[in-house]
């Protein structure tokens, strides 16, 4: 698969809606995160990134303009620990909860995920999101409507073990804009991963569309160590 530069992916995408990034750093020692919300109606763009323990929430930036909170306030990133392993998930929705919940059950990933489907907005039915990060492995996973068709769901899979240092995988909700918009296509696509996380944020947020970016989420695990660095940006300060 051809390694795509993640700012042009992004700069030339006037909307890909929701996105999520994951990967390993160009040095080898670190598990790169990302993730961004980008807002058509004044609901969506009514939003900011908050911390909430070893993650984040989604929560309304003037709580007097928000109309509609069910699928717009969530938990998109949230870790789960045990005495055998950390993973950090992290998705587009409150599937957040049914893939940690999943996981204190002893189930998997993919269990969970079998469980839900894509968004109820029709008439976009847009599609829900995932990724799981364990040390350096990852999955990502995308759940969405038969090219518009509500009556049919499909769910796809995709595992990264050992992945190459300095590459990434990005996933995001939607191919590009439209009415409606149509859902994101084909494998996730391989990104090249270059430079500390505050290099890696800036690049992320500073070839969003600067009309439709709302947040961004950004977090670098030292594999060895735990070391964690996570980054927030706002575009509603």
């Amino acid at each position: 698969m051809k390694t795509e530069q993640l700012a042009k992916l992004l700069s030339e995408n006037s909307y890909p809606g929701r996105g999520i990034v994951i990967g390993r750093s160009d040095d080898g020692e670190h598990a790169v995160i990302a993730y961004f919300i980008m807002g058509r109606s004044e609901n969506s763009r009514n939003r900011v990134f908050v911390e909430q323990g070893d993650g984040i929430r989604t929560q309304a930036f003037d709580p007097s303009k928000l109309t509609d909170p069910s699928l717009i306030i969530y938990a998109p990133v949230r870790v789960f620990r045990n005495e055998d392993t950390s993973v950090t998930i992290v998705t587009n929705g409150d599937q957040t909860d049914t893939i940690y919940d999943a996981f204190a059950a002893g189930n998997t990933f993919e269990d969970a995920l079998r469980t839900r489907t894509f968004e109820p907005d029709a008439p976009n039915y847009t599609p829900r999101i995932s990724g799981g990060v364990e040390g350096f492995d990852y999955k990502l996973s995308i759940l969405k409507s038969a090219d518009g068709d509500p009556s049919s769901t499909r769910r796809y899979f995709y595992e990264y073990r050992n992945p190459l240092a300095g590459q990434g995988h990005f996933i995001h909700t939607y191919r590009c804009d439209g009415n409606p918009i149509p859902s994101f296509e084909g494998e996730p696509e391989q990104v090249e991963l270059v430079g500390d996380i505050d290099e890696f944020t800036d690049l992320v947020w500073n070839n969003l569309n600067p009309d439709n970016k709302v947040s961004l989420f950004t977090r670098y695990i030292n594999v060895k160590t735990g070391e964690v660095q996570t980054r927030i940006v706002n575009k509603n300060q």
